[in-house]
This record gives structure tokens, sequence and C-alpha cells, in this order.
């Protein structure tokens, strides 16, 4: 299954200007951890960085800095990760476990933002697929018993 089928396609997102406490309430608003950075280019989003809450609580309040004086541009991670839409779930799961993150955002075919998946929402889904598997085996006996009677 390609990852584009079932990422969240509502991305909240910043541009590098942002202020932090603008961003801070992006993220208490839609009650979500990270927003994905992106550049607006001939009216197009195109993702340049993530941003987190913990980003926001080790670079600037851990080290008693003034929230006002810097931007989202100042403390994003200075390289993205991300995933095409078309690549699979077991490849996003390894690059995600290779480089140590819980979300990536998701890009279509023209490197826009398309949409993002995290952790959790890919724990959902094998879930979801390891119940009906978990279903196989007692239908087929049940079929089995019948056909014997």
């Amino acid at each position: 299954m390609a990852i584009g089928e079932f990422c969240n396609r509502d991305v909240v997102f910043a541009t590098r200007e942002m202020s932090l406490p603008e961003v801070a309430q992006l993220m208490r608003e839609y009650h979500v951890g990270d927003l994905v950075v992106v550049d607006e280019v001939g009216g197009k989003r195109a993702p340049v960085g993530v941003v987190t809450d913990r980003d926001i609580v080790i670079e600037i309040i851990a080290k008693s800095l003034n929230l006002d004086e810097f931007s989202v541009g100042d403390i994003m991670a200075p390289q993205l990760v991300s995933v095409q839409e078309t690549e699979g779930v077991f490849e996003t799961i390894r690059l995600m476990r290779t480089k140590a993150i819980r979300r990536i955002p998701v890009l279509n075919s023209e490197g826009g933002l398309a949409g993002i998946v995290s952790a959790d929402d890919i724990l959902e889904l094998l879930a979801e697929e390891m119940t009906e598997l978990a279903k196989v085996a007692p239908r087929g006996q049940e079929r089995e018993a019948k056909l014997r009677t």
C-alpha cells in the first residue's frame, strides 16, 4: 500500500518567518505537536522543514531565551526528511526508524506537500490489518467444519 493512500492530507503548516508564539498558537488550535515548514513558490507549498513543540521547548524555553526573538526558520530541523506519496508503508517505516523520526511529510510527484504521516497513524493501520488477519483462521475452521457435516 502506498503511504499516500492513508496519510493525513489536512496538514497544518508554517513558514520560516513565523514567530514561535504564532506557531505555538497554531499547534494549540489544531491539537498538533508539529508543523511542516513550507516555502510558497508559485502558489505551491514546498516543504523545507518541520518544527515541533519539542523544538520550541528544548531550543528556546529550556535555555530561558526570549520566544519573540526567534522565528521558525531559526529552530527548525536543518534537513527535511520526507517521503514520496507512492512509497510503500514498509519503506516509510524503515526510513522513519533509520532517521529516528515519528512524523514525516509526504510529497507529491512535483515535490509539493501532499500530506503527513505519523508513527501513530501507521500503528493504527497495521493494527486494523492485523485484526482482519486474525479473523482468517477461525473462519477457515468454520468453513471446514460445515463442509464435513
